[in-house]
Parts: C-alpha cells; structure tokens; sequence
C-alpha cells in the first residue's frame, strides 16, 4: 500500500499526522527542524531525513507549511514526484497556489490544493472542513485520504478556489473578532453586564458562534494555547487584501483592521491565539 508523506509538524500538520495514523494510514514525515517530528515518529510515522527521496513510493504528499513562499521552496527540493499528488493544506494566496501547481506539473505531478477550517481538536476528530482545488478526477482519487480529516471534503472549483474560498473566511474571522471586541468594550465602558449583551445577541440575527467561544478569553485576557495565532491571522487578512486588490474590489473598510493588526508585528500577542487582537482595541496598547 502507498503511504502517505506530510511536510510540516506543526501545530495543525501533528494532529493531521495523529489522525492519519490512528486511521491506518501509513505515514512519512518531514520537518525542517527534525525534532518536531519525534512525536509523530513515536506513534508510528516514518522519518524522512532526505526530501528528494520521500515522493519515492508515496501516493500523495500533503504540505501543512507557514505560506507559500516556503511550500514552493520546499517542494521544489522534493524533485521527481513521479506522478503522484501534492496536497498543500496551509493557507495561500490564488497566484500563488496557481504557480505551485505549475510547479508541481513540470515536477511529474499533480497537484490538488486542500485549505482547511478549522485546527487541532477538528484534526484530531477528522472534522476539518476542506475546501479543495482542482481537477474532479484527481479530487474523486483522494477522497478516501480526504474523509480520514473532514465529514464532508467538498471540491469547490479549479486550482485557486481553494485558497479564495480559505481567504474569504480567515478574512471572516479578523473582521468578526475585531467587531466583536469593539462591541463588547463599548457595553462595558457603559456599565452594561456582559452578560445581559450576550442575552439579547444570542437569539438575534447578529449572533455567531465564535462570540461565544472567544467571550472568556476576552474577558480574562488570556490568549494562550493557541490553535491560530495573531501572526497567522495577520498574515491571511494581508493576503486578502492582496487578492481582493487584484481582483478590483474596494478594500477601505478592512485597511483600518490591517493597520491595527500591524501593532502586534513583533509583539508577544503575535504568539497568543488570534482574538488577542481584544488588546489592540483598548486605545492604551
């Protein structure tokens, strides 16, 4: 049986390799930093010390890299994919998953783009949401592989939609979190409990989710444990802009929440779970 090889051990690319590997899957791995694989290493997977030799029997090698800068890199160094299907996972720009899937081409390969929503706990109970990118073909090929990490995989378009798809939605989650923050500090400055705003946003239109599950670091200003960071996050919101741009729309009403997101470059919230952007909307940070 062909086996599988990830690139990339980080926060989401571990537990995708433990759910790989409690699903049976037989599992390559690769990090640039070798011991962020021993985890991994220790449940079963296989180390690959040398990139150009891990395509060699491997059906399909899924990337969970930072961006795309270093996927292209990274895959470059693979050489010969000898027909097999790269799979990057980590968030991209359009253009740039379009080049690595030019890349891949004169590479002997194929590739087919698999952004996802979602982190570790979802990784981890194989309900990732996946938003791939590609030809119907090769999508229906990797199906089986795809429905060990989501219920549901969907093919959204050609090569490109995946990422616009993954780009639309990380842009969802700065722009909720920031107006959330700004609505909840508003309340508070007001003397209104927060939890009487809650009651009356729960049951209204207005209401998402993620209020809910970020309410309590909020209030607390703890931002530990992160399964996205700020940095992360600032990263996708600049690549949005980017696209958007390109695409001719009118970006002025994000601009503010870019700029407010730079005060963090360099900061310790660049490390903290993304709705540490909370502290940026106090006008004393």
């Amino acid at each position: 049986m062909p086996s599988v090889a990830l690139l990339g051990s980080g926060l989401l690319g571990r537990a995708i390799g433990r759910r790989l590997l409690d699903q049976g899957v037989e599992l390559k791995v690769w990090n640039r930093t070798p011991e962020r694989c021993q985890t991994l290493i220790q449940e079963g997977a296989h180390a690959t010390p040398e990139l150009s030799s891990l395509a060699e029997g491997c059906s399909t090698v899924i990337t969970v890299l930072r961006d795309g800068p270093v996927t292209q890199a990274v895959v470059r160094e693979l050489g010969d994919l000898r027909g097999g299907c790269l799979m990057p996972m980590g968030t991209m720009g359009i253009t740039e998953i379009r080049d690595l899937a030019d890349q891949v081409q004169h590479q002997n390969g194929h590739c087919l783009e698999a952004p996802v929503l979602g982190s570790k706990p979802q990784a981890l109970k194989g309900e990732l949401l996946v938003m791939a990118g590609g030809e119907s073909g090769l999508f229906d090929q990797q199906r089986p592989l795809l429905e060990h990490l989501s219920q549901e995989p969907m093919l959204v378009g050609p090569i490109g939609s995946g990422a616009a798809t993954k780009l639309a939605l990380n842009q969802l989650i700065a722009s909720l979190t920031h107006a959330f923050s700004l609505s909840l500090r508003l309340v508070q400055q007001a003397g209104v409990p927060v939890e009487t705003f809650m009651a009356i946003l729960r049951p209204s239109a207005l209401y998402a989710p993620t209020f809910d599950k970020k309410l309590q670091r909020m209030l607390d200003g703890h931002y530990d444990d992160p399964n996205f960071s700020t940095a992360l996050l600032r990263k996708d919101l600049h690549l949005f802009l980017e696209e958007a741009t390109a695409a001719g729309l009118q970006i002025q009403g994000l601009q503010g929440l870019d700029t407010l997101l730079e005060q963090s470059s360099g900061s310790p919230l660049d490390d903290l779970d993304y709705c540490a952007l909370h502290e940026l909307t106090q006008e004393s940070f």
